[in-house]
């Protein structure tokens, strides 16, 4: 085998700390990007009612938005690809100390509310926890239309829902989320630690 000149191999000497550098730098680069990436999707921001003792977080690069109910709380992840955004809403009313109802009325009531829906489909039905309290969870399904105006094509959106029902001292909560059912996994985890957070005493 014949030796490479002498000034080629002097040549591949002076690279090689070049290479490593540049591989050094490319690194950095790799994980700063991730490390950001990490800290968009876990960062939270901290809702605390003015009335009662609730508290949770939900992912910071979610926007609040506005609601024609009555709700404590009601934000929309942007990022969802679809015309229909991500929801997670907090309702709340006050219950009636003197003659409370138990969580499956609140239940059959919610289900009764929510048939006008378009192509409502009730799914499932469990019991869970929030904030130490026992919960009715309940899953469901629907039909909209995000955009709704004249001669534009958009076609309907099947919307997968999961609500919490809780009470806690003389107050009913109704933690929602509603997301595009393609949707439904990626979300549920979000909704998951959200409802882990929450505090209610």
């Amino acid at each position: 085998m014949t030796p490479a000149p002498r000034g080629a191999q002097i040549y591949r000497l002076r690279m090689r700390p070049k290479d490593v550098g540049v591989a050094l730098i490319a690194a950095l680069c790799l994980l700063s990007g991730l490390l950001l990436m990490l800290n968009r999707t876990t960062a939270t921001r901290s809702f605390q009612d003015e009335l009662t003792p609730l508290r949770l977080s939900y992912p910071v690069t979610w926007n609040s938005v506005d609601s024609l109910q009555d709700l404590a709380l009601k934000v929309e992840d942007p990022d969802t690809p679809s015309a229909f955004k991500t929801t997670f809403s907090v309702e709340q009313r006050e219950l009636d100390p003197a003659a409370p109802p138990t969580l499956q009325t609140l239940l059959d009531r919610r289900v009764e509310e929510r048939q006008r829906l378009t192509a409502y489909h009730f799914l499932d039905e469990s019991e869970s926890e929030v904030g130490g309290a026992r919960a009715l969870v309940s899953e469901y399904a629907y039909v909209v239309q995000p955009i709704d105006e004249p001669r534009r094509a958009a076609l309907p959106v099947v919307v997968r829902a999961r609500e919490y029902i809780v009470i806690a001292g003389n107050q009913s909560y109704y933690f929602t989320l509603a997301t595009p059912e393609s949707e439904y996994t990626r979300a549920r985890r979000q909704f998951d630690r959200i409802i882990q957070s929450t505090v209610l005493q």
